[in-house]
């Protein structure tokens, strides 16, 4: 065994711009500063599992240059759950104990994982059941993890999706239409509502505000009849009509995923009022892309803290940020919390309305 503190650093789930700036601090700390060992795992869980092993074991050239790159070096997966382990063979089985023993082997202490909801997850899991000690790093664009404030991937995202909705204002307006832009969020509407809000839209459509056909057509009407004859709507992927369901859709693998609402209120729109109107899904455009100076700041500050914790020996815990300060929370909590959606009072939600954008709730 390697006498210097070992920790290895994987990524898991979906991408998020971020990824490598805190791969990065990470190596940098544990290498650079502290003389640690420091071992990459490829694509989340495989890498460790797969025969032979696929690590990387860093050192400071490794990660020259990864500041500003979109994606992550490590490479991930959203099928990365050794509980569940797909086999070449397509069956699954139980490999969790075999991370425990490899990183063992390895000379690992603990592991610091950065991914979202799922990832610490399974990480909670592997710490109590099979005894790795581990430290998380909340990723998502989606910026839903409960216990932190944000997470990086979220400032790019919504950088991207802002600048969609600028987009759409000109070809809207040329063709007086009805522009219905859907993003990606889950079951919580932070993207739709800051890219809504930050791009001007008429109306934006999140999930914790079922919405009404009679309030969001008005909204329509009445720009039409004040000549402003196009508009634009920003729909999150979780949204729903009152007494409606979410959209899903079947992934080639046999996974549902949200998807589908952006189109359908599009449809709507049409049927119900003879506008023209037309949707366009971001998709996985918002996952990539060049991390924002906001997220790179905020990857690289998240990634040190995880090493503080680290070098502290106070593992269980997820990095979180608190009052723009850093802080942790205890990872086996998050197995007990819903996604962070947003609260109903919150004052970007009062600031739109103000503004006379519409959710959909309001008396006709």
């Amino acid at each position: 065994m390697n006498a210097r503190r070992t920790v290895a650093v994987m990524t898991g789930g979906g991408d998020a711009p971020g990824l490598n700036a805190v791969i990065r601090a990470i190596v940098k700390q544990g290498v650079t500063q502290l003389g640690w060992r420091v071992i990459g795992l490829e694509d989340s869980f495989d890498g460790l599992l797969e025969s032979p092993l696929r690590i990387i074991d860093f050192d400071r050239d490794q990660v020259r240059g990864i500041l500003t790159l979109g994606g992550t070096i490590l490479g991930t997966t959203n099928h990365g759950d050794p509980f569940k382990f797909r086999e070449t063979d397509g069956s699954v089985s139980d490999r969790s104990t075999d991370v425990a023993d490899r990183l063992k082997l390895l000379g690992v202490e603990g592991l610091i994982a950065i991914g979202g909801d799922g990832s610490m997850g399974i990480c909670a899991r592997l710490m109590k059941e099979r005894g790795v000690q581990v430290i998380g790093v909340p990723k998502t664009i989606d910026n839903d993890i409960p216990g932190t404030e944000i997470t990086f991937g979220f400032d790019t995202a919504t950088a991207f999706a802002t600048e969609s909705v600028d987009r759409l204002h000109s070809t809207a307006e040329a063709h007086e239409r009805v522009m219905v832009l859907e993003v990606m969020g889950r079951d919580a509407g932070h993207l739709a509502l800051h890219a809504g809000l930050g791009g001007g839209a008429d109306v934006i459509l999140i999930p914790e505000i079922p919405f009404t056909w009679e309030a969001v057509l008005g909204k329509l009407m009445r720009r039409r009849a004040h000549k402003r004859h196009f508009s634009i709507v920003v729909v999150a992927e979780g949204a729903k009509p009152e007494g409606g369901q979410v959209l899903e859709r079947t992934n080639a693998d046999g996974r549902k995923s949200h998807g589908g609402m952006g189109q359908y209120v599009a449809d709507e729109i049409s049927r119900r009022t003879g506008l023209d109107s037309r949707c366009t899904v971001l998709g996985h455009l918002q996952r990539g892309g060049t991390p924002t100076p906001h997220d790179r700041v905020l990857a690289s500050r998240m990634g040190h803290h995880a090493m503080e914790l680290a070098r502290r020996n106070e593992w269980g815990r997820m990095v979180a940020v608190r009052g723009n300060r850093m802080d942790s929370v205890e990872l086996t909590w998050l197995l007990t919390q819903p996604c962070r959606q947003l609260p109903l009072n919150d004052d970007a939600i009062s600031t739109a309305r103000a503004l006379g954008i519409v959710f959909g709730d309001e008396a006709v």
